[in-house]
């Protein structure tokens, strides 16, 4: 039985389409033709967010439910498809609505936050949970946010996160989180009357997460050895229990030692008894693997990838038999397969139907099904597939005045490093590039450092969104991954630690300079940006790399990496386990600051030689206003102020309002074309004096 709901050992998702005309006879034989090149839209078409995002069937087919701009925030709204009247069923006006779950096809439980960060969609001082029927009634905040909490004079945050959907039930559901101690507890949560139902009585230990099976009866547990130990110090293990009233027992335990065996649990496997678990075992990415539990050794491996960990690899289950019906990854660009047969054989006939396309979908049990078309130059588009029918009909668009004309190809490419890594990355060209043109090059650092901040597909994230601005405005612009990347296996995610401001700064320059070698970069038009960690190293850049970029734009950023780890200002501070993981980052041991000091913007600022475009948001609790302020006050010390300072009021780490992303996109646009563009060609860049925008 398992294998036959799980026969792929190792997949690349890149399996030939063949068009059941017997399922779709008249769908089979379209093709669409190539637009023509579009003029460049203006900024707000680039930064808006999507019109509809995250669009979603209800179980029975009735309703679709989605995030749509209202009041300047992601607000969740719902179609009904009998009449085709929408309604919103949320109306928050400081917080985006940034995940939801349908609870049957009456409820619609969601948690709160900001979508579009440096590092891509955060809780901030959102989070909380919260529950509304699909016509607006019953809205029940079981949850309050981060924000209230704090408001309220709270010391520690009590968080509470869904988890699954109680089988059988369209009212209750399985909620994790720390309402009584410090650790994570399991909850039922009926949506009906808030009341909460405590699951986890019996705590194996100090438990970090828990794991459900597949009737959702809380079997498995991750515990660690003390509390906020840091990675040196910590013992993970792993206990499962036969059935929810059964004593806990071991099944593996690991130390920062064991990282070549450890593995993670994901859940339980279809026998209800072993594990599916991720592990790097004689591979150098992670793989799905068969966990024995009563052998206590891994089994055959499920399914991975060469390049990709198998964080990438995402299943897609049946909402009525929670069966597995496929998967999808986000490799180079994003591939799906389904593995059920009356899946596979809609999937098929539909693929053929959008052959340059993403193709996924979403059955209910009344005949309707969901299917979501994209790819790197079209935006997400939903239809209703009738099965009865065998109709096919649009229903919605996620950006009504962006498509194929307006973007360019988001071309794969990988970085081989001075030092021999080779890291996924990407690139963008103008439309109307030709072979032989060296073009002004705009290299963008993503956040994190260690987060996978850009994944194929239309506006994906900040990093695109970007990309696709500039490409229409005629610049080549690459989107390097460095080491500490996740995603790409060990070898790259371990050559990151002690090299926040070294290697990880070569690896910078290493996308430049493959830039120049192709062809299309003009080496002395190059430019660096980028935010969180993306804007320090772009203000590192300006101390360390002068002789490969010629100007930094840097976002959110860190000036002075010490005192950014000591601060109390920070949303990370009382976590000893984060401090701990930054101090491996810079190579800091025990209290020996000085390899932090040595790689600090604002230590260095006499050697700033490059034009300096420097923004920050003035509530930003992840890299505080102080960091941009002190990097400021430093070159302006050393007679070498920044060209452009803007710092925006009720913003923290990226700016969640519209008119201010507009705002510092525009002026991204202008700093660029003074120092690389049209405006720097024969000596024409002038002197410009430093302006403050607040």
């Amino acid at each position: 039985m398992l294998k036959k709901k799980l026969a792929i050992r190792q997949w690349l998702g890149r399996a030939p389409l063949v068009c059941l005309s017997v399922a779709l006879p008249a769908l089979c034989g379209l093709v669409q033709a190539q637009p023509a090149q579009a003029q460049p839209l203006p900024v707000a078409a680039y930064m808006a967010p999507a019109d509809f995002a995250q669009v979603s069937i209800s179980p029975n087919g009735r309703f679709l439910a989605a995030l749509s701009p209202l009041k300047g925030k992601r607000n969740l709204v719902v179609l009904d498809l009998e009449n085709m009247k929408s309604r919103a069923v949320t109306t928050f006006s400081n917080f985006d609505v940034i995940g939801y779950h349908w609870v049957g096809s009456e409820f619609l439980v969601f948690n709160l936050g900001t979508l579009d960060t440096p590092t891509g969609a955060e809780t901030g001082d959102g989070g909380g949970l919260f529950a509304v029927r699909v016509d607006g009634s019953d809205f029940r905040k079981l949850q309050p946010t981060l924000g209230e909490q704090i408001a309220n004079g709270t010391t520690i945050y009590r968080r509470l996160d869904f988890a699954a959907v109680v089988p059988g039930s369209s009212t209750e559901i399985i909620a994790m989180g720390n309402l009584r101690t410090t650790r994570t507890d399991v909850y039922k949560v009926d949506l009906t009357t808030g009341q909460r139902k405590l699951l986890t009585f019996n705590t194996p230990g100090l438990v970090a997460s828990w794991f459900l099976d597949e009737k959702s009866e809380v079997r498995g547990a991750v515990v660690f050895n003390k509390e906020d130990a840091t990675e040196a110090e910590l013992v993970r293990t792993i206990m499962v229990r036969d059935t929810a009233d059964s004593p806990w027992r071991e099944v593996a335990s690991f130390t920062e030692a064991d990282k070549g065996r450890r593995w993670t649990p994901v859940g339980f496997a279809p026998d209800n008894k072993n594990l599916i678990v991720s592990s790097t075992s004689k591979r150098a990415t992670s793989a799905y693997f068969l966990f024995d539990v009563d052998k206590k050794e891994l089994g055959e491996m499920l399914i991975g990838h060469p390049r990709y960990d198998a964080a990438a690899i995402t299943g897609f289950m049946d909402r009525d038999t929670s069966e597995l019906v496929g998967f999808g990854i986000d490799a180079d660009r994003r591939s799906v397969v389904y593995i059920d047969p009356t899946y596979a054989s809609l999937h098929e006939a539909l693929q053929k139907v959008f052959p340059d396309e993403v193709v996924q979908i979403q059955r209910t049990t009344a005949g309707r099904t969901l299917v979501t078309t994209f790819s790197d130059r079209k935006p997400h588009t939903y239809h209703l597939y009738d099965e009865k029918a065998k109709s096919l009909k649009q229903l919605l668009r996620s950006r009504r005045d962006l498509n194929e004309q307006h973007l360019v190809a988001m071309r794969p490419f990988l970085l081989k490093t001075r030092d021999g890594l080779e890291i996924p990355s990407y690139y963008f060209l103008p439309a109307d590039y030709q072979p032989g043109q060296r073009l002004p090059t705009v290299v963008h650092v993503h956040g994190g450092p260690h987060v996978r901040a850009d994944i194929w597909g239309p506006m994906s994230g900040g990093g695109v969104r970007e990309a696709q601005l500039l490409a229409s405005r005629g610049y080549a612009v690459v989107l390097p991954n460095h080491r500490i990347t996740p995603g790409f296996g060990g070898r790259i995610y371990e050559a990151g630690f002690g090299q926040v401001g070294r290697k990880m700064s070569d690896d910078h320059e290493d996308a430049a300079r493959w830039a120049v070698q192709q062809g299309f970069a003009d080496a002395s038009r190059i430019c660096i940006t980028g935010g969180s960690y993306g804007g320090y190293a772009s203000l590192w850049a300006t101390v360390r790399s002068a002789e490969v970029f010629k100007c930094a734009a840097a976002g959110f950023a860190i000036g002075d990496m010490e005192l950014q780890q000591k601060s109390t200002q920070t949303d990370y501070a009382r976590s000893r386990g984060g401090v701990a993981t930054w101090k491996r980052l810079l190579g800091v041991e025990g209290e020996d600051w000085a390899p932090a000091r040595e790689v600090s913007p604002a230590l260095h600022a006499e050697r700033s030689s490059i034009p300096l475009f420097i923004y920050a948001g003035a509530n930003d609790r992840r890299t505080p206003v102080q960091q941009t302020e002190l990097m400021i006050e430093a070159l302006r010390k050393a007679g070498k102020p920044p060209e452009l300072v803007m710092i925006k009021a009720e913003e923290g780490h990226g700016y969640g309002k519209l008119e201010n992303n507009i705002e510092l996109y525009e002026a991204k646009l202008k700093f660029f074309e003074r120092h690389i563009g049209a405006g720097s060609r024969n000596g024409s860049v002038t002197a410009t004096p430093p302006v403050t925008q607040q």
